[in-house]
């Protein structure tokens, strides 16, 4: 079809390798087809004909209103990213569909006296809204203008159709800088007094048309395209490299798409909103997106095409004034709304063009919606029987409850207020103001929390918006650009506040007399859409009152969002496996990870009760000579560590406390080398000398080591430095103990760390088993203490089955597993490379953030097997960051682990989640 690139080649942000044989149900039977009429899919084919293209097909079998077209396959756009050039039939396939569309449509694509019109759309198996190319009216020409306003006897139309294509076109097609076609254009309506482009006449749009096709003509060296075929050409193989965009692989980065989907192209017929005040097209939702309230929810603006609805550059009316425009239409609309809602069981996003009075569909999807929504809507669609609980799962997610968790501005705030606008999309957001996406990212980079302001947003502005606090518009509804993907990413937005007027070129927002420069502080709310200058307190989310039970879901003061939560985290915890445990190290941490329904603590780190006063008890044991003062040293801090462990077990009585012992370098405990050289240097030339920094500074040269993370340390300092952990173990074991008798029931495991061979767990076994047992002897207190082993080496993973032989358990701390799986030094490379990485879709997104399932994930799975192979019972579990990231607890549930153990804010996460892998896997099995 076209001459094939130079150096064409696919970026794969992410080696998961995806199934799509749910998709591709013709795929053996018929692997060379790669075009596909509207009438020969349907919605389950997401992953062959992109979401558009199959919900298209979807609408078309329903038998509802959609104007005829077909669909290019994700097959053929990889193809073409991986080869430079389609696949050899693409061309031959593409013609005789067209054909066909001709044949229905009773003209032929461009013809001079009454030309058929097509749009050429992207569709990807996930909807990634503004983020690849739409060209509009390809088929328009010099030649067949004029037939097109002889047909619609409009001129005016005709014209502002083929401005429309050349602008598109040329931005999109033939990569023409946007800007100037919109500066000809602003430069015409100040010319004629024009308020908006609707105001133009004909003549105005004509000589607009000449001054565009000179910019594509000065701007590429070559005349605007007029043979239709050649545009329909162009523009298909536009929409396929749209994919491989910078600003696509971002957010496809952003929403952990994976990078070798590829995107189907659509090719429509062209239905038309700007045909005069009986047309126009809009945005519809079958419920608000922004709270999950049923109603009637949509932007519609009267002679347009859709474009202006998302791009935001023309305000919109509620679509319930549809009603008073055109009530026939929009009596249509509801009723095919409710037919979609109920055929999807879910809220539908929904795009459509009135032409002439004749309603037409052109879209419907899936709808993004914020967290609390997402949480109302799964919980209204069990109750209308739509959806069971199971599935009722699947519709929410950890991230979305994460963000409910985040503070809120409280009601009776006093903030100054600038203005209000459209709550597009929920949560309390301040920083400072600035005006355009590369300042944003600058400022944020630097640590500044900022609130990216614009006009209208667009997909050049994504990265500016992922590094906002949030976004605030002075234009664009609840379907504009900004609205849609800040949803979509979690963010705070506020659109179409229409009385602060934006001047990104003196990069200022004035509120009446009131002036915001850029740098100051403004307070957005994406809750009600209010716009405060300052910054405004901020009050807890109720959910999160709700977790701390300070508020009950059947209150009054609850209401439906926590009433939602509440009922979701119901289903999970009777559908989850995995149990819930917290890392904790003080009893305050531990009753809260209580409170949030924790099941016990799965990682106790002993070292942080090393800190503060008692650091320089730990200094006089590293600095001890002989063994009585290193007994002296022990002895010293035994009491505290029993105190310690008598607070830890009583606020987690009778549930499990994992407590590690000591782990990091020793050398954390002193003070640092270079502060330390300073003051004995100083103290020198004084003649002040100071015999214990002396020592110190030679003990800490002694212990200086160049890799801390491979030095000295865990089962390591058990070993070389006599009687440290069997001081630890004695603490637990007497804490237990007086537990036991004080009517407790304590419930203590030993977890020994950094073991990479197991006669190093077996040397400190048997010692922590003769110290249990002189506990036991003193007390007359049984206690079933259980002793095992942190899993962090590769060597430990790899021979799981030896140490399964001394080990009652494992827990895998995946933090250090994936720093010598990888070879990295966590601290180092993640303000080094990393970004770099992400860039290059080396890393779909960062291994400490999500389980690396092929490296990583592979030495946690094989190490489950072999070590229950040796020990059946072996209980698994883990402790590392991961155990709070929603992907790789669904990884801990397939793997067969017990339970997993995160921070007590992400208790709630974990436990949804865990309620989601059962779920899914369930509904798996059933499949």
């Amino acid at each position: 079809m076209f001459p094939p690139r130079q150096g064409s080649h696919r970026v794969v942000e992410e080696s998961r390798p995806v199934s799509e044989n749910e998709d591709h149900p013709e795929q053996g039977e018929r692997a060379e087809k790669y075009v596909y009429d509207f009438t020969e899919g349907n919605k389950d084919m997401k992953g062959l004909l992109g979401g558009k293209g199959a919900n298209l097909a979807e609408m078309t079998n329903l038998g509802l209103p959609v104007p005829p077209g077909f669909t290019i396959t994700t097959r053929a756009c990889n193809v073409y990213l991986d080869s430079g050039t389609e696949p050899a039939a693409l061309r031959d396939e593409v013609s005789a569909h067209l054909d066909a569309l001709e044949r229905r449509m009773g003209k032929r694509l461009g013809q001079s006296d009454d030309p058929l019109l097509v749009s050429v759309r992207s569709g990807a198996k996930f909807s990634m809204p503004g983020m690849m190319d739409t060209v509009l009216n390809v088929g328009l020409s010099d030649h067949s203008v004029a037939g097109l306003a002889e047909q619609s006897g409009d001129e005016r139309f005709a014209w502002d159709s083929y401005r429309r294509l050349i602008q598109m076109f040329g931005a999109t097609v033939l990569g023409v800088d946007g800007h100037l076609f919109e500066e000809a254009l602003d430069e015409v309506k100040h010319a004629e007094q024009a308020a908006t482009d609707v105001d133009l006449d004909a003549g105005d749009l004509e000589k607009l048309v000449e001054r565009f096709k000179r910019i594509v003509s000065d701007e590429t060296g070559r005349d605007f395209p007029q043979d239709p075929r050649e545009q329909l050409d162009l523009a298909i193989r536009s929409v396929f490299d749209s994919w491989n965009t910078d600003r696509a692989k971002l957010y496809r980065r952003q929403e952990r798409i994976p990078g070798d989907l590829g995107t189907a192209v659509t090719v429509c017929s062209m239905v038309f909103g700007n045909l005069g005040p009986d047309s126009g097209t809009g945005v519809a939702f079958t419920r608000d997106p922004a709270s999950g309230h049923q109603g009637v929810y949509g932007d519609y603006l009267q002679n347009a095409q859709g474009e202006d609805v998302v791009a935001g550059i023309r305000n919109t009316v509620p679509l319930a004034e549809l009603e008073a425009v055109d009530k026939t239409s929009y009596d249509r609309l509801m009723a095919i709304m409710e037919t979609l809602e109920t055929h999807y069981r879910d809220l539908c996003d929904i795009e459509f063009t009135i032409e002439r009075g004749q309603l037409w569909m052109l879209q419907t999807r899936v709808g993004k919606r914020t967290a609390g929504a997402a949480f109302r809507i799964a919980t209204q669609l069990v109750d209308q029987g739509l959806i069971d609980e199971s599935e009722a799962l699947q519709r929410v997610n950890g991230a979305q409850l994460a963000q409910l968790m985040f503070p809120r501005f409280a009601e009776d705030s006093k903030g100054e207020l600038l203005g209000r606008g459209i709550a597009a999309s929920p949560g309390a957001a301040v920083g400072k103001a600035v005006f355009d996406s590369y300042t944003a990212i600058k400022w944020s980079r630097s640590g500044e929390k900022v609130i990216l302001i614009r006009r209208e947003t667009n997909p050049d502005d994504l990265e500016g918006m992922i590094a906002a606090e949030g976004i605030l518009t002075s234009r664009g509804g609840k379907t504009s650009h900004a609205a849609v993907v800040a949803r979509g990413m979690g963010k705070t937005c506020v659109c179409g506040a229409e009385e602060l007027e934006v001047d990104t070129k003196r990069r200022r927002m004035t509120a009446g007399s009131l002036v915001i420069e850029e740098g100051d502080v403004v307070s957005i709310d994406g809750s009600t859409g209010k716009v405060y200058r300052g910054e405004v307190p901020v009050v807890p989310s109720p959910v999160v009152e709700y977790f701390e039970g300070r508020m009950h879901a059947g209150a009054e003061e609850a209401g439906e969002l926590v009433e939602a939560v509440h009922r979701m985290m119901a289903y999970a915890d009777r559908r989850r496996r995995l149990r819930v445990r917290a890392n904790a190290d003080n009893a305050e941490d531990a009753l809260r990870a209580r409170r949030f329904g924790a099941q016990g603590i799965g990682l106790c780190r002993t070292e942080h009760m090393f800190l503060g006063e008692r650091r320089t008890m730990v200094e006089k044991l590293i600095l001890a000579d002989t063994d009585e003062e290193r007994d002296q040293a022990l002895g010293a801090l035994l009491p505290l560590q029993k105190k310690d462990f008598v607070e830890l077990f009583e606020a987690m009585d009778g549930l499990p406390v994992t407590v590690r012992l000591l782990d990091p370098p020793l050398h954390e405990f002193l003070p640092d080398i270079t502060e330390l050289s300073v003051r004995v240097a100083l103290a020198e030339a004084r003649q002040d000398h100071n015999e214990n920094d002396l020592r110190l500074l030679q003990a800490v040269h002694k212990l200086h080591e160049q890799n801390p993370m491979l030095g000295l340390r865990g089962v390591r300092l058990g070993l070389v430095i006599p009687g440290l952990f069997a001081m630890q173990v004695r603490a637990i074991a007497e804490a237990a103990a007086a537990r036991t008798l004080a009517k407790g029931d304590p419930r203590a495991e030993i977890m020994i760390p950094l073991v990479g061979t197991v006669q190093e767990l077996e040397i400190v076994r048997d010692e922590a088993l003769l110290v249990i047992a002189e506990v036991e002897r003193a007390t007359g207190v049984g206690l079933p203490l259980a002793l095992g082993t942190m899993i962090e080496l590769p060597r430990a993973a790899l021979t799981a089955g030896q140490i399964a032989e001394a080990a009652e358990f494992f827990s895998f701390g995946t933090n250090d597993l994936t720093q010598t799986v990888w070879g990295f030094s966590r601290d180092d490379v993640e303000a080094s490379f990393f970004t770099a990485y992400l860039e290059k879709g080396i890393f779909g997104v960062s291994p400490f953030e999500t389980i690396d399932r092929d490296g990583v994930g592979a030495l946690v799975r094989s190490a489950c097997e072999a070590g229950r192979a040796t020990r059946p019972g072996l209980k698994l579990g883990v402790c590392g960051e991961h155990g709070g990231d929603p992907e790789s607890v669904h990884f801990f549930h397939e793997v067969g682990l017990d339970y997993v153990s995160c921070s007590p804010f992400r208790i709630p996460v974990a436990r949804l989640e865990a309620g989601r892998a059962a779920a899914s896997s369930a509904g798996s099995d059933s499949r």
